[in-house]
């Protein structure tokens, strides 16, 4: 399937944001705020996960995506990297099959290389076990950045058009790490940081962001709903001026 690109044409603004996408932060500072290892937040954000899916699947969201682990994250402390990664395994361990039998897709984007085979036989697996799932699809960004995704996408295109010396965004869009998903209507980030973190850098271009001070190990439906009837509230206006907005309604 092939989705506008809110830069070449104006996509279809749908009243629940058909694409959510989520910076899961706070997690470290909630457990220190507790008084608690750092890595206790992470175990908790990893049960959040599972409760705000639930929540995205019942409001009719068609696309979360999260960003669970950054190219940068790697320059945390050797052990709270490892307990990460053990984390990852057993959600993997424990959710697949769930998330299969309540008919979610999961994906996992990013440079999957640098993680050990085990965990990228279990990647791989879950993908393909709920590969046709139609309800919700679920994007785990896992040793991902923004740019690494255009370089990796730009990489790819050159090779596919040998010879080429221009390029358009069309052509480039089929190699962006998520090109089988529209581009997010909204985005989310917890912990009450306000900037993008090398996140979606090509995708959020006119997405709505909401940043909130909450924990992530303290977010659940209740705020989800507090992000979307925020979202509701924005004028998406995609270049346009809010006159032809209100002339494109009466048309349509």
């Amino acid at each position: 399937m092939t989705y506008t690109s809110s830069t070449q044409s104006v996509p279809e603004v749908p009243a629940v944001p058909r694409h959510v996408a989520i910076i899961m932060d706070g997690n470290g500072r909630w457990a220190t705020k507790r008084f608690l290892p750092r890595v206790v937040g992470h175990a908790k954000g990893v049960e959040v996960v599972r409760d705000v899916v639930e929540a995205c699947a019942l409001r009719g969201i068609k696309y979360l995506t999260l960003f669970a682990f950054s190219s940068e994250n790697w320059r945390r402390p050797a052990e709270e990297v490892s307990v990460l990664m053990r984390l990852f395994v057993t959600a993997l361990d424990r959710e697949v099959a769930k998330m299969h039998a309540n008919d979610i897709c999961l994906r996992v984007v990013g440079d999957l290389s640098r993680f050990d085979a085990n965990l990228q036989k279990m990647i791989a697996n879950a993908e393909r076990k709920t590969a046709q799932n139609k309800r919700l699809t679920v994007t785990v960004c896992a040793n991902y950045g923004g740019r690494w995704d255009i370089m990796q996408a730009v990489e790819k295109m050159v090779a596919g058009y040998p010879g080429a010396t221009s390029f358009t965004e069309e052509q480039l869009a089929p190699y962006l790490s998520m090109a089988y998903a529209p581009e997010p209507d909204l985005f989310i980030r917890t912990g009450g940081e306000e900037r993008i973190s090398n996140f979606l850098l090509w995708q959020l271009a006119y997405t709505e962001l909401y940043f909130t001070d909450t924990y992530w190990p303290d977010f659940d439906g209740k705020a989800l709903d507090a992000a979307i009837a925020s979202y509701q509230q924005r004028e998406r206006r995609f270049g346009r001026t809010s006159e032809q907005l209100v002339e494109s309604k009466k048309v349509s």
